[in-house]
């Protein structure tokens, strides 16, 4: 199990047409990078809007990745410690324009992302 888990993040880290990006590529007008993972070896980096920053949501996670996982300083990309299939149905929700994303707790987006994949 541990590693098809690998795989699918490889898969999904490099593969073409989803939102994980080069490091040669040019950042769009309005968005920013960021990488995502526990594992810094298996981080994926991600373009998205820089207003989704100012979302709860996210300002929990970068919290919690600050406290938790890499500390309050360090040099380089914004670094987000969280699951990267989580990470990337949070962003769904959001390109989605999802009401319901706007009043979520983060132990509500936890248990609806689980729910969905399960029935998924």
């Amino acid at each position: 199990m541990m590693m098809s888990s690998i795989v699918k993040k490889l898969l999904f880290c490099g593969a073409k047409g989803f939102p994980s990006i080069s490091d040669d590529s040019r950042i769009q007008a309005g968005h920013v990078r960021v990488c995502v993972g526990r594992d810094i070896a298996l981080m994926c980096k991600f373009e998205m809007e820089a207003n989704y920053l100012n979302h709860p949501l996210f300002q929990i996670l970068l919290e919690l990745s600050a406290e938790q996982e890499f500390g309050y300083t360090y040099d380089g990309a914004l670094r987000i410690a969280c699951d990267v299939d989580l990470f990337h149905y949070l962003l769904r929700l959001l390109e989605t324009s999802n009401p319901s994303a706007h009043y979520m707790e983060l132990s509500d987006l936890i248990s609806k992302f689980y729910t969905s994949a399960i029935y998924n």
